[in-house]
């Protein structure tokens, strides 16, 4: 048994439309899982042991002690890690399942191996990860490891760490492909966890108004991902949006109407396999964005961003992905040979084509066998 090694893979994520609409209710987003992605291993060990290599941190220690878990180093970095292992080991204490030490490695893929930062999700992604790992590694009669339990799990460990965020990337994360996202009610989750409800009662009941739903691309649509040179830090962002709509609603209001429009024409685009409406679609999201930007006085296309679509409306359309800012900008072409000529246009202009699929498989986990050393 010792020999057994479960070998974990979490892709990342990308916006494809909705941004910011997709934190209020009734709006929905449209996200994919990419190609890149999380990679980690659990296995038997003699102590709880945690190996994070890429960010310096090995051989980290750590207890649980009562409702903490106390690790021998302290890292801010380990946030996400320390509430994904918290939010789990609560589940199975309610669960009566005995834990056993183990040893977690974790390394990503999601930015490229000189530091370049995509904006791909990392901290959703380490989330499932950890997650994914952990429910497997204990399965039992008790457990059964589906995709609801380990966003439901994830989406909770996220949120003790960040308190917001749409959970989008953490679905993303789990169920991979095109998925139309709808957020759960926020100030319900807040609520129960607030008020302490035990995790096996949360987890198993439906939650108000989240829908996660596979959709599937007009057969002659075709994504291409390029990079801005800059990454971004979303929270600034974020709370210059938040400003806006707190202090000027009606105008935000117009923001989200537009924003509604454009995804769920997005989506209808889809259902008719329908390229045209698609790439008009996605121009319509831009649009609502670029307003957004204008009137919170947020650089949501920054003026990298802002090449990458104009050469992107040479061939589609293109817009920022995610919060903008920097990161990502996406661009929908319906002529495969067009895919080619906007990567070449955009490497002029010093924009990085990403070489990026939609991966099929959201967390996905295999045994390998490995060899006394």
């Amino acid at each position: 048994m010792k020999d057994q090694v479960l070998k974990i893979k979490v892709p990342g994520k990308l916006f494809i439309a909705g941004e910011y609409a997709i934190l209020e209710q009734g709006h929905s987003a449209v996200v994919i899982a990419v190609d890149r992605y999380m990679i980690g291993e659990i296995s038997s060990s003699d102590y709880n042991e945690l190996h994070l290599p890429q960010i310096g941190l090995n051989n980290i220690k750590w207890q649980v002690k009562g409702k903490k878990i106390l690790f021998n180093i302290e890292d801010s970095k380990l946030s996400f890690v320390k509430n994904a292992l918290y939010t789990v080991i609560r589940f199975f204490k309610e669960k009566g399942i005995a834990l056993r030490p183990f040893s977690l490695t974790v390394e990503s893929e999601l930015d490229d191996g000189e530091g370049k930062k995509y904006g791909l999700g990392s901290s959703a992604a380490i989330v499932v990860t950890v997650v994914t790992a952990m429910l497997h590694f204990f399965q039992d009669k008790k457990i059964q490891p589906t995709e609801e339990l380990i966003y439901k799990l994830s989406a909770i460990a996220h949120y003790y760490t960040q308190g917001n965020g749409s959970c989008a990337d953490i679905a993303a994360s789990t169920f991979g492909g095109w998925l139309k996202y709808t957020m759960f009610d926020h100030s319900w989750l807040d609520h129960e966890i607030n008020a302490g409800t035990n995790l096996i009662k949360l987890v198993d009941q439906k939650w108000p108004l989240l829908e996660i739903k596979r959709i599937h691309p007009p057969q002659d649509l075709y994504l291409v991902v390029g990079w801005t040179g800059k990454s971004v830090s979303t929270v600034p962002m974020v709370r210059s949006i938040q400003a806006l709509r707190t202090n000027h609603f009606e105008v935000y209001q117009e923001f989200l109407s537009q924003s509604k429009y454009a995804v769920s024409r997005l989506i209808e685009s889809f259902y008719e396999n329908n390229s045209l409406r698609a790439v008009e679609s996605l121009t319509d999201n831009r649009h609502a964005l670029m307003h957004l930007g204008e009137l919170a006085t947020v650089d949501i296309e920054t003026p990298e961003l802002k090449k990458l679509i104009s050469i992107a409306n040479r061939y589609g359309s293109g817009k920022s992905s995610g919060a903008g800012g920097g990161d990502c900008g996406i661009a929908f072409v319906i002529n495969k040979e067009h895919v080619a000529k906007l990567e070449k246009d955009w490497q002029q202009a010093n924009i990085e084509p990403l070489k990026l699929n939609v991966s099929l498989t959201g967390a996905s986990v295999k045994t390998i066998t490995k060899n006394h050393h």
